[in-house]
């Protein structure tokens, strides 16, 4: 009767829709809710966040929020932090962050309370839907428990399923919703709700047998990028030894038309996934006593990067310029994990600032996404740091420069004319077709 009740609400657009945690993944997904005419509720702890949506403003600079501006005229949409009313949306979707702690053990801190805060206000023929990235096992064993504290029993008088955020953020080829949309549940009346809910906002949905299934997908998405992408940044530190340009050989090797993917080197992972979700499933094989080498492995390799690009800075400077890194003028051009976007979660750019003030140099930054670094868990020390201009004058001024987000906004051959030495560590000015001898590869 109550899971009726739902589908034939869900498949009518009369049902709302609460999203929790309006960042990179919820904000898209009540977009999408919107779209579709479907009134939406938005959760989050960040009154700053809240007050910003309320108003109307941007908040994201790859997101077009005119769909959020309409609605709050029309009042289909609303953002609050007032977690008590949590009983009031008939789908709630959980889009929290999951990090980890220090020790690389998963922080299950804010799904866990976001869960209490729904199990306070639970009711009957509510459909909650986690989709913040985390280990198999996490809905079925933690989430759930939680909510039957309740007394309303899963399945029956709730429902209950996983469904992973699949967010490319700056990624102009595929919009949120025109991604397929993998879902699990554990029982059959849960996954048919899901499987409604996501087919009324996504162009496809994916589901999968369980919870636990589900979560093991995006897992496994994720290990793939990560193992792959220490694989070539291996290979980088390799061919460099050898005067090979690692760009080079992967530009011809993706002209094989079967049995290989390009991915390509950096100064390290960045983003809420590739850098920390790997670990969730190494933490979780340990219950069962099995080890996940790959997968550490990886993760050693591309943590290490950043320490690579700056031994190659150093290098460089001695090299070209007899001169010590304490001391040295330094601009790193972009602070954002990837180019084109306003994102600095885990950016190996902050990481790389530190270690280059941590052997004495003066360290600015130029990001045209990024006016100001915020304050982070990890580097409270780059707090208040403000991006700099990229005028000819100012170029001049630095001994080095060192390029570790490509941003199209740059204009490359003004860095190649005025600045005494370059760290290229994406080759964005070698697929530009600029070289010069104070060009280094790195």
């Amino acid at each position: 009767m109550l899971a009726s009740a739902l589908l034939n609400k869900i498949e009518s657009s009369e049902f709302t829709l609460g999203v929790v945690g309006l960042g990179y993944v919820g904000l898209p997904l009540a977009m999408g809710g919107l779209a579709q005419g479907v009134k939406t509720i938005g959760f989050d702890i960040n009154q700053a966040r809240v007050d910003d949506l309320m108003a109307g403003k941007a908040v994201f600079t790859h997101l077009d929020q005119g769909l959020i501006s309409e609605a709050l005229e029309t009042k289909m949409f609303e953002a609050t932090t007032d977690m008590s009313r949590m009983g009031e949306p008939d789908v709630i979707a959980i889009c929290v962050p999951t990090p980890l702690t220090r020790h690389r053990e998963p922080d299950l801190k804010y799904v866990t309370q976001t869960v209490e805060a729904i199990a306070a206000s639970l009711r009957p023929g509510q459909l909650i839907l986690l989709e913040s990235t985390t280990y198999p096992g996490t809905t079925r064993e933690l989430v759930a428990p939680i909510l039957e504290k309740s007394g309303l029993k899963k399945g029956e008088e709730f429902f209950l399923g996983f469904a992973p955020e699949r967010e490319d953020p700056g990624n102009e080829s595929f919009t949120s919703t025109s991604i397929p949309k993998v879902l699990g549940a554990d029982d059959d009346e849960s996954r048919k709700l899901a499987d409604a809910f996501y087919r009324k906002v996504f162009a496809q949905t994916v589901p999968v047998s369980s919870t636990a299934t589900s979560e093991a997908v995006k897992i496994t998405e994720n290990i793939f990028r990560a193992v792959n992408i220490a694989l070539v940044n291996e290979l980088k530190v390799i061919f460099a030894e050898m005067d090979i340009d690692v760009w080079e050989v992967i530009e011809a090797a993706k002209t094989k038309p079967f049995g290989y993917m390009p991915f390509y080197p950096g100064p390290g992972l960045g983003g809420h996934c590739i850098p920390i979700d790997p670990f969730y499933l190494s933490w979780k094989a340990k219950e069962f006593g099995l080890p996940a080498r790959f997968i550490e492995l990886a993760g050693e390799v591309n943590t290490q990067m950043p320490k690579y690009i700056v031994d190659k800075l150093i290098q460089s400077l001695d090299d070209f310029q007899k001169k010590s890194i304490n001391g040295a003028n330094i601009l790193v051009l972009g602070v954002s994990y990837k180019k084109n976007i306003d994102d600095i979660r885990e950016s190996p750019s902050l990481r790389i600032m530190e270690l280059l003030e941590g052997r004495g140099a003066n360290v600015d930054y130029s990001d045209p996404y990024i006016d100001e670094i915020p304050q982070t868990r990890e580097y409270s020390s780059l707090k208040g740091k403000t991006s700099k201009p990229t005028t000819s004058e100012a170029l001049a001024a630095y001994d080095a420069v060192l390029l570790c987000t490509d941003h199209d906004d740059y204009d490359y051959d003004n860095v190649v004319n005025y600045a005494k030495l370059i760290i290229d560590s994406r080759n964005a000015f070698g697929a530009r077709g600029l070289t010069a001898d104070h060009i280094v590869k790195a």
